[in-house]
């Protein structure tokens, strides 16, 4: 389904382009009945009276959207959000092209914003992210036609164009690193288990853990936030055989989880290690500061926008496998206390 224009408008309603761009835009020169009925048909077909200017002139809008599905109280915190936005306004600035960010309340809701941003020419593509398997929106944006590309995978991105990060094997070092200092009771406070990146890392955990005979080794789910980090943490801890070291999905739940260790009269490391997936600067502001799984995130939002550009350009674009997260050893974990 191609873009609604006002040539199609036009032909629907029977009258000429500039007709429709009188009435559209509350010109005299057409009749109150016909222009009742081109904005009927412009409203049937989704055309929005607001881009018939744009339209008459074939202009770009010069702008690509973001929709978000997360509380806008979690993006202000979100180290990963901030850094990922920073890398995509960088190279989307210096191409004089702007961001349109949205915060929506579910995937209806977003697919409607890029209905709305298509038909009223406010962007010339959109950033997908948080996939999901068999995302809903992945086939919206393919009947649109809108250019889009996805920020997560591998696969089910459709024929949209994807940038991805190998967030399984990240885990799996992670296992062994904290294997190879001796821990046998690992824990992973992850994220909402929905999202594809959150599925993955789930089942790498649960590979590795069973492929290294970690029989006690066990997962819990939390949505990104410090509080629920936290209440995953106590949950955790309060356990007849607690874990000796917690993997968490955020950095804002291993701070978290690492106060709750601390109110519990747990050391770390002694006690408990603790490591944390993006690695931002909150995590070496802390004591002791978090071992961290760490990648260059503006750079990743940077590439994404590269991608989208290219794809507005109608250059060919497929998959593109980003930096894999590496993990930088710090005062969070050491071996485990002998019990």
């Amino acid at each position: 389904m191609k873009r609604p224009t006002i040539a199609d408008v036009a032909r629907r309603a029977g009258v000429s382009k500039g007709a429709v761009s009188y009435a559209l835009n509350g010109q005299p020169g057409v009749s109150d009945a016909t222009r009742q009925r081109i904005l009927a048909i412009a409203a049937e077909i989704g055309f929005s009276p607001s881009s018939a200017a744009r339209a008459l002139s074939g202009a770009t809008a010069k702008a690509v959207g973001l929709a978000l599905c997360r509380p806008a109280r979690i993006l202000g915190i979100e180290p990963f959000f901030m850094e990922l936005i920073s890398g995509v306004e960088a190279e989307l600035s210096a191409r004089s092209y702007a961001l349109t960010l949205q915060v929506v309340a579910d995937q209806d809701a977003e697919i409607a914003v890029y209905r709305r941003w298509w038909a009223e020419r406010r962007v010339d593509g959109v950033f997908l992210c948080d996939l999901r398997t068999d995302d809903r929106r992945v086939p919206a944006l393919e009947e649109l036609q809108l250019p889009a590309v996805v920020i997560g995978g591998p696969g089910h991105t459709g024929t949209l164009a994807s940038v991805w990060s190998d967030d399984a094997a990240a885990l799996v070092e992670t296992v062994e690193y904290l294997v190879a200092l001796g821990h046998r009771r690992i824990a992973r406070v992850g994220g909402l288990p929905s999202l594809l990146h959150t599925e993955i890392r789930s089942d790498a955990f649960t590979d590795v853990c069973r492929r290294l005979g970690l029989d006690e080794a066990t997962t819990v789910w939390s949505d990104y936030t410090g509080e629920e980090g936290a209440r995953a943490t106590r949950r955790l801890l309060s356990s007849a055989q607690r874990p000796t070291a917690v993997i968490y999905d955020n950095d804002v739940m291993a701070i978290a989880g690492l106060s709750v260790a601390q109110e519990m009269g747990l050391a770390v490391p002694g006690d408990l290690s603790i490591v944390a997936w993006d690695d931002s600067p909150l995590c070496q502001l802390v004591h002791p500061p978090l071992t961290a799984l760490g990648r260059d995130i503006p750079a990743y939002g940077a590439h994404a926008a590269r991608q989208l550009l290219a794809v507005i350009a109608g250059e060919p674009v497929t998959g593109l496998q980003d930096e894999t997260a590496h993990l930088t050893p710090r005062g969070s974990t050491a071996p485990p206390r002998v019990r």
